[in-house]
C-alpha cells in the first residue's frame, strides 16, 4: 500500500484522542422469530421491533444473528473477495474504477484525497444502476452503471449475485422492522428501494507498518438508508457512542452481521434515529476483510422527513432534496476537490 502519507499524518495528529472502550459492545439481536417461522408469534414480533427501535434511537448500530442468510454463501463471497485481492496489483487495476463509474477496484495510490488504509472492490447491487450524470440541479441528464468483472478469480460473479439478492431480501426485512419502530407499516420504505443504487463493497485492510499513523476508514457517517457489514474475526470497527463521545470497539460475532443506520433514515425519520460515527483501526499483523452492503434507493428519490411523522409538535427538520444529486455530488468528491463543500444532510437542515 505505499509509505504512509506524511500530510496523513499531521492531519491524524492534531485530531482529537478520543478513549476506546472494550467494556461496552452494541446491541445484539435475534431475528429467528421472524426468519424461522410462518406464523410468528405477535408478541415476540412486538419485543423485536422495540428491540431494534431501542438500538436504532440509542446507538444507531445492532448486530444480527439468525439472520436467514446462508453461511455457505457468506463464505463462497469472502473467499472469492481473498482470491481477488490476491492478485498482483496491475491485474486489479484492469477493473479500477473512475469518474465515470463507481464500480471496480480502487487502492489509496489511485485516489490520493483517499488517505484510508485499504483497498476495495465494488459493485452495484442493480445493474445497471441509473445515477445523475453530474450533480449540478440543472443537468438533467442520466447515466448507466455497469458492473466490472475480473478474470480472475472466475467464480466471483456467481458468489457475487448469489450474495446480493440475499442481502436485498436482509435489507428489505431490516427496513421493515425499522417502519414498524417508527409506526408505520412494514412495506412503507420498499417504494424508495426499486431501482435501487445499492452496491455491495469489498474491502481488504492489509497489515499496516504503522498502525498508530493510520486509520483503515476514517471517522465518518453513512449516507444511505442502512449498511449490512460482514466483517471476519479480526475486527477492528468503532462506533462512537453517542452519550458520551467514547468510540466502543465492535467485538466479532461469528456469522452476524453489524447494521447501522444512514443519513435516509434520519431524514426519513426527522431526526429520531440518527447517522452515527464509526471508523476501522488498521493491524500491525493481520490483515482484515470486510464486506459491506450499502442499501441506497432509487436516483429520483426525493429525500424529506415523512409525513406520517410530522405534526406541530415534531415539525420537518429537513428541507426536501433529490437523493441522486447528493449522492452523485458525494462520490465525485473521492475523485477530484470540488468548488463546493461535500454536501452532508446538515446542509438541508431547516433551522429553527
Amino acid at each position: 500500500m505505499g509509505e504512509v502519507d506524511p500530510v496523513f499524518v499531521q492531519d491524524l495528529e492534531h485530531r482529537p484522542k478520543l478513549s476506546v472502550t472494550e467494556g461496552e459492545d452494541i446491541p445484539l439481536i435475534d431475528l429467528s422469530s421472524i426468519i424461522n417461522s410462518d406464523e410468528n408469534d405477535v408478541d415476540v414480533v412486538e419485543k423485536l421491533v422495540k428491540e431494534i427501535g431501542s438500538a436504532c434511537r440509542e446507538w444507531g448500530f445492532f448486530q444480527v444473528i439468525n439472520h436467514g442468510v446462508p453461511l455457505e454463501t457468506r463464505l463462497k463471497l469472502e473467499t472469492a473477495s481473498r482470491n481477488f485481492f490476491a492478485l498482483p496489483l496491475e491485474e486489479k487495476r484492469k477493473v479500477r474504477r473512475d469518474e465515470l463509474s463507481a464500480t471496480g477496484y480502487y487502492d489509496t495510490e489511485l485516489t490520493k484525497n483517499v488517505r484510508d488504509w485499504k483497498e476495495v472492490f465494488d459493485l452495484v447491487v442493480e445493474e445497471p444502476a441509473v445515477v445523475p450524470a453530474s450533480p449540478d440541479p440543472q443537468d438533467n441528464n442520466l447515466t448507466q452503471w455497469f458492473n466490472k468483472w475480473p478474470q480472475h478469480p472466475p467464480e466471483i460473479r456467481e458468489a457475487w449475485e448469489e450474495y446480493g439478492k440475499e442481502m436485498q431480501k436482509l435489507g428489505l426485512k431490516l427496513m421493515g422492522l425499522i417502519a414498524r419502530s417508527l409506526g408505520l407499516g412494514e412495506n412503507r420504505f420498499n417504494e424508495y428501494f426499486k431501482n435501487q443504487t445499492s452496491f455491495i463493497r469489498l474491502n481488504h485492510y492489509p497489515p499496516c507498518p504503522s498502525p498508530h499513523l493510520a486509520l483503515g476508514v476514517g471517522r465518518h457517517k453513512d449516507s444511505g438508508a442502512i449498511t449490512v457489514l460482514a466483517q471476519d474475526d479480526v475486527g477492528g470497527l468503532q462506533v462512537k457512542r453517542k452519550t458520551d463521545g467514547v468510540w466502543i470497539q465492535v467485538k466479532p460475532t461469528p456469522n452476524a452481521y453489524i447494521v447501522n443506520v444512514g443519513d435516509c433514515v434520519q431524514v426519513w425519520s426527522n431526526d429520531k434515529y440518527e447517522s452515527v460515527e464509526h471508523r476501522v483501526m488498521v493491524n500491525s499483523e493481520k490483515e482484515r476483510f470486510s464486506i459491506p452492503f450499502a442499501m441506497r434507493p432509487s436516483h429520483y428519490t426525493m429525500m424529506e422527513p415523512l409525513k406520517e411523522l410530522i405534526n406541530d409538535q415534531n415539525p420537518p427538520k429537513f428541507k426536501p432534496f433529490s437523493w441522486g444529486k447528493f449522492f452523485t455530488n458525494k462520490r465525485l468528491s473521492n475523485f477530484k476537490k470540488l468548488n463546493v463543500e461535500n454536501l452532508q444532510i446538515y446542509h438541508f437542515r431547516i433551522q429553527e
